[in-house]
């Protein structure tokens, strides 16, 4: 059974009730099975119709859906041969960014993104997302490899934002994020961008400013989460709502506004229903980019970068 969100609770009530009928049928009590299939359809309506008008607090609790595919989730099935790369040579190993050699579709890549965790133990390992400075150092050493060896560099950002703690900026967290945000924007190899979950902060666009942005349709992208938002606004979380409508920050409004470049649909009720045919989806749009991408020389491929940002009003 999902994990449901506050908003589908008739959906899931819906569904608790097709498991209860579920369980009468193989009891072999009675035959149900018309019945089943009407609360299915029923459901699935309400779902579609409930997805097709979400609020842009809706799409973010959506984006933070614990069970939504990480990174993880798109090496072990988008990627072969993937061979993990740790450390900064500076400080230490980072767990709240990853990032390794492997292959896309039979194209050599390096890839680098944010991993959240699934659960208590690993949410804590990779301390939910947030990286320190030591992991945006790493992504750096990353990216620098990726462009001596002439490989493409695909990102999966998924995080809240850096990590705010003392220690992290008694390291330079702020000149560390600024760094690879520059790195980015110097590659003379394609970089395609994917927002997979929350892109929060400049802790999302050090790993995005890429040549390609693309977002998966109930992922958001913003400066700052709405709760931050409201509590600078309002003094007050409780305008959470208000603070995401008034951010633009669903792929809709950020492709309208030219922040990002395309938007990669998801399985009907969102990426953690179907996490295969989400990740195989964003696999497919990655190469497509890709495709376009690798065929243009590293000035057009520099020159189409900058000029992507500075159209950007």
């Amino acid at each position: 059974m999902p994990t449901f969100l506050d908003f589908e609770k008739p959906i899931a009530e819906l569904d608790a009730r097709v498991a209860e009928l579920r369980d009468t049928a193989e009891a072999g009590a009675v035959n149900i099975d018309s019945e089943i299939a009407k609360l299915r359809a029923k459901s699935e309506k309400l779902l579609r119709e409930t997805y097709q008008k979400l609020t842009p607090w809706q799409k973010t609790q959506v984006a933070r859906h614990p069970e939504r595919p990480h990174f993880k989730d798109y090496v072990a099935a988008l990627i072969e041969e993937f061979v993990p790369l740790a450390g900064d040579r500076t400080f230490g190993e980072d767990n709240a960014i990853v990032g390794g050699l492997g292959k896309l579709g039979g194209r050599r890549i390096m890839l680098i993104g944010h991993e959240k965790g699934d659960d208590t133990a690993s949410r804590l390992k990779h301390n939910f997302g947030m990286a320190k400075p030591e992991g945006y150092r790493k992504a750096i050493r990353l990216m620098e490899m990726a462009d001596r060896f002439g490989l493409p560099v695909v990102t999966l950002v998924d995080t809240p934002g850096a990590f705010p703690g003392v220690q992290a900026e008694e390291r330079g967290q702020a000149e560390a994020i600024a760094r690879s945000t520059e790195a980015c924007l110097s590659l003379s190899v394609p970089l395609i961008a994917a927002v997979v979950g929350e892109g929060g902060s400049g802790g999302a666009i050090a790993l995005a400013a890429a040549n390609r942005v693309l977002m998966l349709e109930h992922s958001v992208y913003a400066v700052i989460s709405p709760e931050g938002c409201a509590s600078i606004l309002w003094r007050t979380a409780e305008k959470a709502a208000d603070a995401a409508e008034a951010m633009r920050v669903t792929a809709g409004d950020l492709k309208d506004l030219g922040v990002i470049d395309r938007i990669v649909e998801e399985p009907l009720g969102g990426a953690h229903r179907d996490p295969a045919t989400a990740i195989a989806t964003l696999g497919a749009a990655v190469g497509a980019e890709l495709d376009t991408l690798t065929a243009l020389s590293p000035a057009a491929i520099k020159a189409d970068r900058r000029t992507k940002f500075l159209s950007i009003h």
